[in-house]
């Protein structure tokens, strides 16, 4: 915020000939120091405030991840999958603030990974405060979570631990500085951007975050294999349904609830004017609403999309698909919230919602196996989200947000060029082979090192009892329920018996 200064010169010509005008003109600017800092002190406190807000509404996203996937693992996991989000947020935490935070934004830096702020030394500096170490690590941990789901129910623990040190410690780190820091070679900040003249505008992450976590699960996912019984011998998949669809609605609403603080809470301040075409100013707060808005909209339209569109293919109303649905809607929308019109979050949700679809549907046909549907529907819709913003951002609302450079090209199919969506294909490639080359690597490593996936006889008695000391659920733990699960473990291992095991394994 600009400093303000107060002439007591000015003001006595201003108070013209009033009785003592010099006295009052000397008394009023020797309190205007005090005044202004008071306003400049209160505007600091309000930013800080919303800031402060959202990255507890995104954190409030932990809970929710939490709590969808363990209504999406059956009951035999639930303590193990609950368990690993307790650790990517305590993990990530220790990792973003010894690595993670300086290599995304420590500055000065060159285009590729920052260099300054390990372990937050000499923090803050006139660019940053502690809130905004505190929401930066809320997206890194939101990373961690989504990978978490495409592994459950098969992966070692200590494989969790070591997966989530790395990707909220290094490989998250990296992307988001190339797309978010001021000194990233494909950021909208950059004074001199080296991609087209543009940069990428991801507002909220849905490449950033949502790419990056859904890549990451698929490597994991793709290495380990599918769970023991998800197909036949033939091929076909064979349902491993979660145990708890009140769960996944519970986790559903929270990660909608905090999605407003992901994507809203992504201005960062509040405070700030701008003006509109018309040369009239108004606060940030528009802008603000509007992002809200449109990703309401988004996962309104993509949870309805998909209700009626599995209706039609599968024949009946399915919940689970309507959730996933919602939250394919809101990846979608989380890079163009901030720029697009209400109307064209709709058509994001409506698209999204088939992007989800089709990529279950190749997933299957694929023997891919993914508990929670996590690749299909962060990777998946976050890439159409990218494609999206970069066909329907709008020029006003560009300008507003990425101000300072004139002529910034925007949405192709809003008259703004080609420039926006060279940019953003790029950013697809780059995020997909870099995630790829660093993750992949290190799910096949420890693959090799057999730290990967966990014993045929421990998946099918389940994590919970064979890694945690017990079932999740009070009931499940007596001393007949332990020994039946053993049982049921042998029979299908040896396939002793009739039941199939993908019904026996709950």
């Amino acid at each position: 915020m600009a400093a303000l200064s107060c002439s007591a010169a000015n003001l006595t010509q201003l108070l013209g000939g009033a009785t003592n005008a010099t006295a009052a003109a000397e008394f009023i600017c020797s309190q205007f120091d005090t005044v202004s800092n008071k306003f400049i002190g209160t505007a600091f406190a309000v930013d800080t405030t919303y800031l402060l807000f959202s990255a507890y509404l995104v954190f409030s996203m932990q809970l929710g991840f939490a709590m969808l996937c363990a209504g999406s693992v059956r009951a035999k996991n639930t303590m193990n999958i609950m368990l690993t989000n307790v650790l990517d947020a305590a993990t990530g935490g220790l990792f973003y603030y010894l690595f993670g935070f300086a290599l995304a934004f420590g500055a000065p830096s060159n285009g590729f990974i920052g260099k300054h702020l390990f372990g937050l030394n000499n923090f803050p500096t006139p660019s940053f405060d502690y809130s905004y170490f505190l929401y930066q690590w809320c997206f890194a941990i939101a990373a961690a979570g989504i990978t978490s789901g495409s592994i459950a129910e098969r992966t070692q623990f200590v494989a969790y631990l070591i997966y989530s040190s790395f990707l909220t410690g290094f490989v998250y780190p990296v992307v988001s500085h190339w797309f978010w820091s001021s000194d990233g070679w494909a950021s909208p900040a950059r004074p001199n951007t080296l991609l087209f003249g543009s940069g990428v505008i991801d507002f909220a992450g849905s490449g950033v975050v949502h790419m990056v976590g859904g890549i990451a699960g698929l490597w994991g996912a793709l290495i380990e294999g599918p769970r023991i019984g998800r197909f036949d011998h033939s091929g076909k998949p064979v349902p491993l349904r979660g145990h708890s669809g009140t769960l996944v609605v519970l986790g559903t609403f929270l990660l909608w609830f905090g999605w407003y603080g992901f994507n809203a809470g992504s201005f960062l301040n509040i405070l700030k004017s701008y003006g509109g075409e018309s040369g009239s100013y108004y606060g940030q707060w528009s802008a603000v609403g509007r992002t809200a808005a449109t990703t309401t909209l988004s996962g309104c339209m993509a949870a309805l999309t998909t209700l009626f569109g599995k209706r039609l293919l599968v024949g009946h109303w399915n919940l689970i698909d309507v959730c996933n649905g919602l939250l394919g809607g809101f990846a979608a929308i989380t890079a163009g919230c901030a720029v697009v019109d209400p109307w064209a979050a709709i058509i994001c949700g409506f698209v999204a919602a088939w992007v989800l679809i089709g990529c279950d549907k190749l997933a299957e046909k694929l023997q891919y196996d993914d508990p929670l549907e996590a690749a299909q529907l962060h990777a998946g819709c976050g890439a159409w989200g990218i494609i999206f913003t970069a066909l329907f951002a709008k020029k006003e609302y560009v300008n507003e947000i990425y101000s300072g450079r004139p002529g910034r090209p925007y949405g192709l199919l809003m008259g703004g060029g080609g420039k926006l969506l060279a940019a953003h294909v790029v950013q697809i490639v780059v995020i997909a082979g870099w995630v790829s080359v660093t993750m992949g690597t290190l799910f096949l490593v420890l693959h090799k090192l057999k730290l990967l996936r966990i014993s045929n006889d421990d998946e099918m008695a389940g994590m919970d009892l064979t890694s945690h000391g017990g079932y999740a659920y009070h009931g499940d733990n007596d001393d007949d329920n332990l020994k039946k699960g053993f049982m049921m473990s042998t029979m299908e291992r040896t396939g002793a018996g009739t039941t199939p095991c993908y019904q026996m394994a709950v």
